[in-house]
């Protein structure tokens, strides 16, 4: 990656998408428009994420996340298997309707216009996750690059779905070996690539500890889930350590967040990491992305030796956070993390579901600025 300035500035990944790229993933998704046009659509969305991180001041870019519908259900058209549904025709075909029709009730978005990659037959990758995005951006930028993809224990979940799912995997832990076989070709294809930071996102882990065994979110399918979170959590630390295995030449990162969709913070999930603190540990990851600018987030913890990407940001508020007030954040952080164990960067993505983006790019923007600006008065 080369040498860094200290507090390097980056982003979780997504960004809004603009009015005619969204048209065009609808028009994609029915068959009316080809692979090759849509490519070039997105391909100057990506240009002009890119142009507005570098001139806010960003240090590693990523692509904005411009070619996928959302954060993980964008898998459906890399791999054999899977085929992408709405939650409402997911509500067709669960065996548990009256559960599922409780998660959905807790969301202030329609059930339509949310998707959800479901395993229907044994996973093969049919192209690359990521890897072609990533050359993209790359031939485009002197910057480091970071790549997103979603982690093992978020895709297992979330594509379990036991009406479909049982007759190529007879349980979650069976999905979730091939899972993992999918995302170490990935990685290491990423590596190979010459990727400079790669980030895992398992949102889903702090739903796991505050729901209690009942899930209330849309981060996943949630149908997969065992009551105890002990053995999902163990299950979850399982899996991504067994992707990440051995690639100890490119930084490792992993997002936890409590939800992405919605400007309404009452409908997210709130609590400290402090329960997850000991599976953390356990992960051989470099670095901890997690939000911390929102009290729903708790007191700041050290993790072990992590380095932390430490939220400063609200991306889903329409308030612009001062350079000031990200040097706050930064001075508490400071108290508990030496300088270069700490990264700066949104508490999470600014458009996780491409339809339902929570911010837009003007703000968007403004927010990146301020953190950069603020990264910029200490590294004086």
């Amino acid at each position: 990656m080369g040498v860094l300035p200290l507090f390097p500035v980056t982003t979780v990944g997504s960004w809004p998408r603009p009015p005619e790229l969204l048209r065009a993933q609808r028009m994609k998704r029915l068959d009316q428009m080809g692979e090759e046009e849509f490519t070039q659509m997105a391909d100057l969305a990506v240009l002009e994420v890119l142009r507005l991180q570098e001139e806010a001041g960003v240090d590693v870019v990523t692509d904005g996340e411009q070619r996928r519908d959302n954060f993980y259900s964008f898998v459906a058209e890399k791999l054999d298997g899977v085929v992408l549904m709405t939650l409402a025709e997911m509500l067709n075909i669960v065996e548990d309707k009256a559960g599922f029709e409780r998660i959905l009730q807790t969301l202030d978005v329609p059930a339509y216009a949310i998707s959800n990659a479901v395993c229907r037959d044994r996973i093969q990758r049919r192209r690359p996750v990521a890897v072609d995005d990533f050359l993209f951006l790359k031939r485009h930028t002197d910057k480091p690059v970071k790549v997103t993809l979603p982690g093992p224990y978020l895709l297992t979940r979330s594509m379990y779905v036991p009406a479909v799912t049982k007759e190529a995997y007879p349980t979650k832990e069976d999905l979730g070996e091939d899972v993992v076989r999918v995302l170490r070709a990935e990685l290491n294809d990423l590596v190979k690539a010459g990727a400079d930071f790669i980030q895992f996102d398992e949102p889903v882990l702090t739903e796991v500890v505050f729901a209690q065994g009942h899930p209330r979110t849309f981060m996943c399918a949630a149908l997969a889930a065992r009551g105890d979170p002990t053995e999902e959590l163990d299950f979850a630390a399982y899996l991504l350590n067994k992707v990440i295995q051995g690639t100890d030449s490119v930084r490792i990162g992993l997002h936890i967040c409590r939800g992405n969709w919605s400007e309404n913070e009452a409908t997210l999930l709130r609590g400290s990491y402090h329960p997850l603190l000991k599976y953390l540990e356990r992960l051989h990851v470099r670095q901890l992305v997690l939000e911390y600018a929102t009290e729903r987030a708790g007191d700041l913890l050290v993790f072990g030796d992590m380095e932390l990407g430490l939220g400063v940001v609200n991306p889903r508020s329409q308030t612009i956070e001062s350079p000031e007030q990200v040097k706050r954040s930064i001075e508490l952080a400071l108290r508990l993390y030496p300088a270069d164990k700490l990264w700066l960067n949104p508490d999470c993505g600014f458009g996780t579901f491409s339809n339902r983006p929570v911010n837009t790019p003007e703000v968007a923007f403004r927010k990146l600025k301020a953190i950069a600006q603020a990264a910029a008065t200490y590294r004086g």
